[in-house]
């Protein structure tokens, strides 16, 4: 899995039809994951192409007084193709920790989604020198499977404009990795102009791709710095 979109413009129907008709390189995997109302339109619009379509989070539940939450069931009978579990905005705005993570984890991948599940440390916590513990909690809520992927997201990097430098991101995808062997993409302000040293490094595997997928040239680029990586 070299890149995954999280798309989440209101004009999601636009950006979608644009990016059927774009110059993709082919040894790049994409994965749109736009709000619940855009799931439909993309699913139609990008049918026939090799984009995948995924939700931006999933219940755990088939059914039952879950008012406002999104079931697998739901998300397979419009075509989705998996979810983001444990996003960082969601355990920060929506009391998501790492059991409920697990839970819709589980849930999706038993039912044969593909699931992107997110993990990462706060500011607080890597200056006083708790990233792989706080890391290797959230891991232990996680089991490997084929259709599992991780993304390594340092919440000190969303939405602030700071990245990891390429050690740094390099450091935790090898520690991920050593606790649970599965693909890891990095999500935390990834450009244009950063994407192909953080995508170089050995055990970066992709990138989860926030505000720059708004913007469709911003995206492309991305993904073509992505099929530059020698495999």
């Amino acid at each position: 899995m070299r890149d995954a979109i999280r798309a989440r413009s209101v004009s999601a129907a636009a950006f979608c039809r644009e990016l059927r008709e774009a110059a993709l390189p082919d040894d790049v995997d994409v994965v749109v994951c736009p709000p619940y109302v855009s799931l439909a339109v993309a699913v139609q619009l990008l049918a026939g192409t090799e984009i995948a379509v995924a939700a931006q989070n999933v219940h755990w539940e088939g059914e039952g007084p879950y008012t406002g939450e999104i079931s697998v069931e739901m998300l397979l009978e419009l075509g989705v193709y998996g979810a983001i579990v444990g996003h960082s905005e969601r355990r920060q705005h929506f009391g998501e920790t790492d059991h409920t993570a697990a839970h819709r984890a589980r849930a999706a991948l038993a039912a044969g989604m593909f699931v992107i599940a997110c993990v990462g440390e706060t500011e607080e916590e890597r200056e006083t020198g708790q990233t792989d513990q706080v890391l290797r909690r959230q891991l232990s809520a996680f089991e490997a499977d084929d259709n599992l992927v991780l993304a390594y997201e340092p919440v000190w990097a969303i939405g602030t404009g700071k990245t990891a430098t390429p050690e740094v991101a390099q450091e935790a995808h090898l520690f991920i990795k050593s606790v649970l062997d599965v693909p890891v993409l990095y999500g935390g302000s990834v450009k244009p102009d950063n994407a192909a040293v953080l995508l170089s490094q050995p055990d970066v595997d992709g990138a989860l791709v926030g505000g720059s997928s708004l913007d469709l040239e911003s995206f492309i680029a991305i993904c073509r710095a992505g099929a530059n990586i020698p495999s």
